[in-house]
């Protein structure tokens, strides 16, 4: 036999077939007279641990050491039939374009042994074939396509196997151009993630340029700072990562891109020089407002020295700041002077809100005279009523600090109440008002007459669609005319 026998089993073909060993003839092998050698089939890939097998025995070693391989498929065997001769001795030829090409020699077997051996060989051949097809339709990397194509087409242009392999020549061929697509393709998609490689640098570095172009006086140091160093991680992640961008290129980039750095270290290392000197005149400065505040802690009149501390606490806004940790402590200094002050005129207050308690108990009591008017039922008693509670209010003095503005807003809300009742009436006398509701209620019935008649000549004419819409829309115009005609009525 010239070809070397091969498992029953269908191979799994990779998704990168590569070529296999090419078996040396069997020991049987014959060679036609006429016509050129025929060369033997290279062995398909496959996937897992088959793949790592060596070349199976010819059928002349194997039938002293392993059984014959089981008989190919009634399929397989249909297929191959119109395509295959297997003569009495077991040499199978297969028919190309109407010419008979000797594939090779089965010996000792059937005819559909004999045939089904080559026939499978096909179908690897076939399958390898189908998984390009389906690689290439999905788009996958293109990289070893092309040599997959010129080695399946060098295993079919052998003629170790039977079936129509002008068809599958075919499919080979078509392939080609597709492949060509995607290599065109994947090189273009290779220049556009380099154009877009060279503009995320040119993004780092024009970042980079407008960070170390700021005022050195008005820029978030720790902010710019933190981004700065992000900015220069993304520029070694590109570096690592991304596409090359070529010497020169890359050379110009970064030599920019060190620039602004260099920049930005330059101003950021003034800067905070002269923050050091700004920080020492700010601390010399607000000692000076420290003794001041203390020395008023101890006054007892309240008001121009609660006015004085306003005045210190905007003197202090204004002056620099010294470095966070010496400006806390100053500021504690600070805030305790003020605080022995505000406390002593807090106890002083305390006091005072003792002695208006009682004013508190007369204005609850007209807090509760007053909501009793409501809900306002007669006007003008209601009017009266919460003027004479006004003038008694205002009689009965201050009430303590921390319940002003509760009976205040309690009182607000009586006072409100009556305003609207009041404001309600002038609504529903205005005669403005009353004119314009009975303009629309007369523009709305005339509406509604319209649509009437226009829902009755729609109906004659037997259109139900045009009829629903009608008197959905009737139906709507109803119900408004309804609402005004109680909003009319309210104000008569």
């Amino acid at each position: 036999m010239t070809e070397r026998l091969e498992s029953d089993d269908q191979p799994t073909p990779r998704p990168t077939p590569a070529p296999g060993p090419r078996p040396a003839p069997g020991p049987s092998a014959v060679r036609p007279a006429p016509g050129p050698k025929p060369a033997p089939a290279a062995r398909p890939a496959a996937a897992g641990p088959a793949a790592a097998a060596g070349a199976a025995p010819g059928p002349a070693a194997a039938a002293s050491s392993a059984p014959a391989p089981a008989l190919a498929s009634p399929e397989t065997l249909e297929r191959a039939r119109p395509f295959g001769r297997v003569t009495e001795d077991g040499h199978v030829h297969v028919l190309v374009d109407g010419e008979e090409i000797l594939c090779g020699q089965y010996p000792d077997a059937t005819e559909d042994e004999a045939l089904g051996y080559f026939a499978r060989k096909y179908e690897d051949v076939e399958a390898q074939v189908a998984l390009l097809e389906q690689r290439v339709a999905a788009k996958a990397p293109s990289a070893d396509m092309t040599r997959t194509v010129d080695h399946l087409a060098e295993q079919v242009a052998q003629r170790a196997m039977v079936g129509d392999l002008r068809a599958l020549e075919a499919r080979l061929e078509a392939l080609r151009p597709a492949i060509r697509e995607l290599e065109a393709a994947e090189r273009a998609a290779h220049e556009a993630e380099r154009a877009q490689n060279v503009a995320a640098r040119e993004a780092i570095v024009a970042e980079a340029e407008r960070i170390a172009a700021q005022d050195p006086q008005r820029i978030q140091w720790k902010q710019a700072s933190g981004r700065m160093a992000e900015l220069f991680d993304q520029w070694k992640a590109h570096q690592k990562s991304g596409v090359r961008l070529g010497k020169s290129a890359e050379d110009a980039l970064w030599k920019r891109f060190r620039t602004a750095r260099t920049t930005f270290d330059k101003h950021r290392r003034a800067f905070f020089s002269q923050l050091d000197a700004d920080n020492a005149e700010a601390k010399k400065a607000k000692e000076a407002l420290i003794a001041e505040a203390e020395a008023l802690s101890g006054s007892t009149d309240w008001g121009p020295t609660a006015a004085e501390y306003r005045r210190l606490m905007d003197r202090w806004k204004q002056a620099k700041r010294a470095s966070k940790k010496d400006d806390d402590a100053l500021w504690a200094r600070f805030r305790a002077a003020q605080d022995r002050f505000f406390d002593a005129r807090k106890a002083a207050n305390a006091q005072l809100d003792a002695e208006f308690e009682a004013n508190l108990a007369v204005k609850e009591q007209l807090l509760a005279e007053a909501r009793a008017l409501m809900p306002v039922t007669d006007l003008k008693a209601a009017k009266r009523a919460l003027g004479e509670i006004l003038d008694r209010w205002e009689q009965a003095g201050k009430v303590p600090r921390a319940h002003l503005r509760r009976v205040e807003a309690e009182l607000r809300e009586v006072e409100d109440a009556v305003r609207r009742v009041e404001d309600e009436k002038w609504q529903r006398t205005n005669p403005e008002t009353k004119a314009r509701s009975n303009s629309m209620l007369s523009q709305l019935e005339a509406k509604i007459e319209d649509q009437e008649a226009s829902l009755a000549r729609v109906r004659e004419a037997g259109d139900a669609r045009r009829a629903a819409k009608l008197e959905e829309e009737l139906a709507t115009s109803r119900q408004w005319l309804e609402t005004l005609r109680r909003s009319a009525a309210d104000l008569h």
